[in-house]
């Protein structure tokens, strides 16, 4: 079968990739790297020779899907602009193989779509970033994703190689990992307006934090969302206006072995609200999970953590100390003790008595004035339209400044993950996660 891979805009001058087959080369545009070359500038490249580099700055124009074969790696310099531009293919990068995006503070990656898809946030024009079953690494650090959650035809790579869904018309994650055994980094990345789950993860050891999570799911999905046979530390994370949960912590179909999560100083701002029934809210947990679940501040979210009644979290979870702030009564209820409901509340946990009560104060963001934690829809009541000048840093005197539990060690914080892929490009590619902090949250103070 015959496919067109990506097009790239180097400096002034479109450049248009005609259509190839899976084993002829994919590329010799500028801002394209095959095995070989140079790199850009003259010297010798310090990729492996089998590598697919899109060069620093370059424009890549996704006109049909791009499949990262599985003998071959996928790196994605600072920069990089990646704009799906066919609404009826809807393109999906899937990762056979590795995949490194290794953006930079100053200089960020961007995935997203033409500006005439922008005008509706959840458009679902692209399909996200869709990972085999043996892709061994993915790295993502700095690197905005928008726009995806795009539902899957007979065409999609993602169904052609059964992957995540095996039916059509499913929507896809923005980022889907499922190797049992394979690592995934996600570190200082924004992903924003994406019709489905954020992040679907099925397998395999990761770290995922300091990112930010932004207004996700048409009419379902998580933004972090983890099944079985993970290891997994999640930590200094914002999530802002998840249709569902903001976490969403499983052992469905666990093979190898049971997932063990530290989700530790996350920041939850208004999730839930857009999805009624039982699991919309903040966090949730069911079948048999390992949760260690720390220092977080869930703010005027639908409900306070809850867990399925029928199908509850491994007994050696724990779910306290966390920060809970409710700004209508209808919030301090939510929040409360529930086995009706499998709301649950811990011994350590801070919490608003009353509505407005043990504010966190942040530093810029009140809640809006026509809020409705419960309206179950995309209509007016539904979460405010993301504000970049919004800070949910702690102002002095905030009573989230102290509480939080620090006598424990994520499972990364020591041996760490080494992402074999990146020996000899980045300085260091073993990655540890943050040690927690005793204030609740992502920020601290101001």
């Amino acid at each position: 079968m015959k496919r067109k891979f990506f097009s790239v805009f180097a400096m002034a001058a479109l450049l248009m990739l005609a259509a190839c087959s899976e084993d002829e080369p994919v590329n010799e545009e500028p801002g394209i790297e095959e095995p070989g070359t140079e790199e850009p500038g003259g010297g010798e490249s310090i990729y492996p020779a089998s590598a697919i580099v899109w060069g620093k700055d370059s424009t890549v124009i996704l006109t049909d899907h791009f499949v990262i074969p599985a003998d071959r790696a996928l790196y994605v310099e600072e920069g990089v602009t990646v704009i799906a531009s066919n609404s009826e293919v809807k393109p999906e990068i899937v990762a056979l193989g590795s995949m490194y995006c290794m953006g930079t503070a100053e200089n960020p990656i961007t995935f997203t779509v033409e500006e005439s898809s922008k005008s509706d946030r959840f458009s679902r024009n692209w399909g996200g970033i869709i990972c085999g079953f043996d892709c061994p690494e993915l790295y993502l650090n700095y690197v905005t994703i928008e726009y995806g959650g795009a539902q899957t035809s007979e065409e999609s790579e993602s169904f052609l190689n059964n992957l995540f869904k095996s039916e059509t018309g499913e929507g896809v994650p923005a980022v889907h990992f499922c190797n049992r055994a394979g690592r995934m980094i996600i570190t200082n990345c924004t992903l924003m307006n994406n019709a489905e789950d954020q992040i679907y993860i099925t397998g395999g050891e990761s770290i995922v934090a300091y990112n930010r999570f932004i207004s996700n799911g048409y009419d379902g999905g998580d933004a972090i969302n983890y099944k079985a046979d993970c290891t997994v530390d999640a930590a200094y994370n914002l999530i802002y206006d998840a249709n569902t949960n903001g976490f969403k912590l499983s052992n469905t179909d666990q093979f190898q072995k049971g997932t063990h999560i530290y989700a530790y100083n996350n920041t939850l701002v208004n999730d839930g609200w857009r999805r009624p029934g039982i699991k919309g809210g903040s966090i949730w947990l069911e079948e048999n999970i390992y949760a260690e679940v720390y220092n977080n501040l869930i703010y005027n979210c639908r409900w306070g953590l809850k867990h399925d009644t029928e199908l509850p979290e491994d007994p050696r979870s724990v779910i306290t100390p966390n920060f809970y702030f409710a700004s209508t009564e209808d919030g301090v209820k939510q929040m409360q003790a529930d086995e009706a409901e499998g709301i649950l509340v811990g011994a350590n946990d801070k919490r608003s008595a009353a509505a407005g009560d043990n504010d966190p104060m942040f530093a810029n963001f009140t809640p809006q004035s026509d809020m409705n934690i419960n309206v179950g829809a995309n209509e007016a009541g539904a979460p405010a339209t993301w504000d970049n000048s919004w800070d949910f840093h702690l102002k002095a005197g905030s009573p989230a400044l102290t509480g939080g539990k620090t006598d424990f060690t994520p499972n990364f914080a020591s041996a760490g993950i080494t992402m074999q892929g990146l020996a000899g490009i980045v300085e260091n590619n073993t990655f540890t996660s943050p040690a927690p902090s005793e204030y609740f949250g992502a920020f601290g103070q101001e």
